[in-house]
Parts: C-alpha cells; sequence; structure tokens
C-alpha cells in the first residue's frame, strides 16, 4: 500500500509525519526505519503519527526514532506535529497527548509552508537536575546529559556523544547528549547528538530546554536556527517552560509500505 505523508522540519530536525486519525496504521520497526533512511526512503531523523484524540485533547502524537523505535518526547516534533494540525484545520492553539504527558502548542506565524510555533514543555523540579560527569543529567520528556565545552564549532559531537551515550554504568537507559558553549552575543550555542538517531542532529527541542534550564540563557541557537526557551525558576521548579523555535513543511507525497 501507499501512505500520505507530509516532510516537516524544526530548525532542521526533520520528520515524516503521517494524519492517522481514521487510517489506524501501526508502523512496524522496519517500515519506519525504511521511511527514515536517506538513501531508501523519504529521509528523517524521526516519524510521527497523528492519532485520534483522547478525551479533552485535540489528537495524539506519537513519536518514532529513525531506528524504527517508539520514541520518548521531541520538542522539535512536537512543533511540527502542531503545525501539521493547524494545517488539517485543527486549530491554532492545541492540546495535545504525547509520550511525557499533555502539551499545549501555539501556532505564533504560519505562512502555509513556515512558521514560528511556541510548545508548552512540562515542568521540572530542581532537585530533578543531576550533578553528572562534568556536566549535567535531566529529563525534559526525554533524557539528556548537557556539558560545557570550548570550540563547539569544531568539536567531534559524534565521537564524543557516541561515547558517553553508551557508558551504561552512568545512563544505564542511555542519554541524549548536548555540548554547549556561550557566544560573544549572549545566545547559549547547543550541538546534540540524539540517541535513536545515533548521529547528531541540527537540533533538538528537548535538549535545547534541558540547556536553557541548566545554563539560566534563555536564547539558544542550534545548528539549524534560533530558539527561545522561557520559564518561571521558583527555586526548587521550573514551570511555565515553552520551547519557540521555526517550523517548516517541505514537501509532500505518498511513500509505498511493505
Amino acid at each position: 500500500m501507499n501512505i500520505p505523508f507530509y516532510k516537516f522540519d524544526g530548525a532542521g530536525n526533520d520528520f515524516v509525519v503521517v494524519d492517522n486519525r481514521e487510517r489506524g496504521w501501526s508502523p512496524t520497526v522496519d517500515q519506519v526505519a525504511h521511511l527514515c533512511h536517506r538513501r531508501f526512503g523519504v529521509g528523517a531523523d524521526g516519524l510521527m503519527t497523528l492519532d485520534p484524540a483522547p478525551d479533552g485533547f485535540d489528537f495524539e502524537m506519537h513519536y518514532y526514532n529513525s531506528d524504527g523505535r517508539l520514541g520518548s518526547m521531541c520538542g522539535n516534533g512536537g512543533r511540527c506535529i502542531a503545525a501539521f494540525a493547524h494545517l488539517l484545520g485543527i486549530g491554532s492553539h492545541l492540546r495535545f497527548a504525547a509520550y511525557d504527558g499533555p502539551h499545549t502548542a501555539d501556532i505564533l506565524t504560519w505562512d502555509g509552508h513556515i512558521g514560528l510555533v511556541r510548545l508548552g514543555m512540562r515542568d521540572l523540579l530542581a532537585s530533578a537536575i543531576e550533578r553528572v560527569l562534568d556536566g549535567w543529567f535531566l529529563d525534559t520528556g526525554s533524557p539528556h546529559y548537557v556539558q560545557r565545552v570550548e570550540g563547539l564549532d569544531t568539536y567531534d559531537v559524534v565521537q564524543c556523544g557516541r561515547q558517553l551515550r553508551s557508558m551504561v554504568d552512568v545512563f544505564p537507559q542511555g542519554t541524549n547528549v548536548d555540548f554547549i558553549e556561550d557566544l560573544p552575543d549572549g545566545r547559549l550555542a547547543i550541538r546534540t547528538y540524539e540517541r535513536g538517531v545515533e548521529d547528531e542532529t541540527w537540533a533538538c527541542g528537548t535538549g535545547v530546554t534541558a540547556a536553557a534550564l541548566v545554563s539560566g540563557n534563555h536564547r539558544l541557537v542550534a545548528r539549524g536556527g534560533d530558539f527561545r526557551v522561557d520559564f518561571d525558576a521558583t527555586g526548587d521548579a521550573f514551570t511555565n517552560v515553552t520551547l519557540t523555535g521555526p517550523v517548516a513543511l517541505n514537501f509532500t507525497g505518498e511513500a509505498p509500505i511493505q
């Protein structure tokens, strides 16, 4: 069979997205991995299905890593699927269910192909941020290890990220790895090695959020674009956390599914 899809990216973090409200498609590991393959498939960092809405929600988001396995929360994916829901006519202020619980999303601008989307992230206790190795470990919907480095532009993110991601004695469930560096203009630069993709991605929404919380910097720049993370820090918790950044619809098509 052929399945219609939309290709989105959030600051270069790209996804295959499928309207699954009536299709009832349960993708297999092989199907997802094939669609995400950059030589034999559509090519993407992950695949998402927009599924029927549970009570009190506009839809449900299911996210799959490019290795084909069901993933945890994806911040850029959440912003892209919100833009997709807007494109489908579901709304511009949205509430949806995801791996880590309920999320809200607001379409701030949208011209049919490009826009700015703000995603509500979950609250986090300050005590849940652990000092580990030379950095911090926290879960912003997905687990992240954040470490400051020098010379981020030329840093070997893939090799160093892969080594840290594989330290099962420190991170038994694995982790995403974020490297950060302060920029002269006051922004925080970030590069991320993502588990499930097993490579550097051009942006990672939960990673950007994690880096903002540990650094206190609201303005961040990834390889694929700029972000803003807003939050209230009360001393013992981070609340009202939002992630704002660009979203683009790249193209649409149909792909054969075996």
